[in-house]
């Protein structure tokens, strides 16, 4: 039987290259294959790797395969760039197995018809657009766009400052847009901890990712804000229990994962709530996920 629940499986892209984790792409290969074999190997979903490191990300697994005999890794594209990187993306990432491609873009139909063109059919992809653009009727004419295409919306739930960092109603109203249309989603940042918190070292203030998916069922943004809001990991831990398969599943269907640059935090954090139990064999430390 497995040791992770259906809740919390293939929730945690590995995106340790990226800021604030800033693991090296040499260190990160051989970090990742190693969550891909431990006990919570089910909960952690394909390393995340941005269109300009992707020569690098080749040098280091080609390296891992031949001290080991490693099979072919599993790569998130990430492409900051926009269309303009998705056709050398592709080609770039010819030696793996490409599990995903996030697009970041201001133009949503541009970005479908790029994607439409060159994608092959079997990879599924996600649109994130910049928060500014998401306010108001843009959020609306965006999720519209995307509901008629095959593709994931992406949302930006932290970075490396305050103004990064979506406030609860904010948050709610994507969340509740996507759930109204029966859109996927994936959020990426910020949500290395399983409840809402103040980050003691900098002041910011993080969601949780159990608070996302609690709120990932929900179609009225009031509703959604105040679990976003819910500071007490007890509150959070209980509702998850209650949660019947059905739920999970309405709610795996809607927030199908998202990018963090530990897989030590969030699992610690629902080893601690109890939500999960530890399997044989070590656990990450977030020295190994900086």
């Amino acid at each position: 039987m497995s040791t992770i629940p259906p809740l919390f499986q293939d929730l945690f892209d590995d995106a340790a290259v990226f800021p604030p984790g800033n693991l090296p792409v040499a260190e990160a290969v051989p970090a990742h294959r190693a969550h891909r074999s431990a006990w919570y190997a089910e909960a952690v979903g394909p390393l995340l790797c941005g269109a300009g490191r992707l020569d690098e990300l080749a040098a280091a697994a080609e390296a891992a395969t031949a001290a080991g005999g490693a099979p072919v890794l599993r790569v998130g594209l990430v492409l900051p760039g926009g269309s303009a990187e998705l056709g050398p993306a592709l080609a770039a990432a010819a030696p793996f197995e490409v599990a995903g491609v996030e697009l970041a873009t201001r133009d949503a139909r541009e970005a479908v018809a790029a994607l439409d063109l060159l994608l092959p059919t079997h990879i599924p992809a996600a649109v994130e657009l910049p928060r500014e653009l998401l306010r108001g009727d843009g959020l609306d004419e965006v999720l519209d766009v995307l509901v008629d295409s095959p593709y994931r919306a992406k949302f930006r739930t932290g970075g490396v400052v305050a103004d990064a960092f979506p406030d609860e109603d904010e948050l709610a109203g994507f969340l509740t847009g996507c759930a109204q249309r029966g859109l996927p989603y994936k959020c990426t940042a910020g949500l290395h901890h399983a409840v809402r918190h103040t980050d003691p070292a900098t002041g910011f203030e993080h969601h949780g990712f159990l608070n996302v998916l609690l709120a990932a069922r929900e179609t009225d943004r009031a509703a959604a804000a105040e679990l976003l809001a819910e500071r007490s990991g007890d509150v959070l831990a209980k509702a998850v229990r209650e949660l019947t398969e059905h739920h999970v599943t309405v709610i795996r269907n809607s927030f199908t994962a998202f990018g963090t640059c530990s897989i030590a935090e969030p699992l610690a954090d629902l080893v601690a709530l109890d939500l999960v139990s530890p399997g044989t064999g070590p656990s990450p430390t977030p020295q190994e996920d900086r």
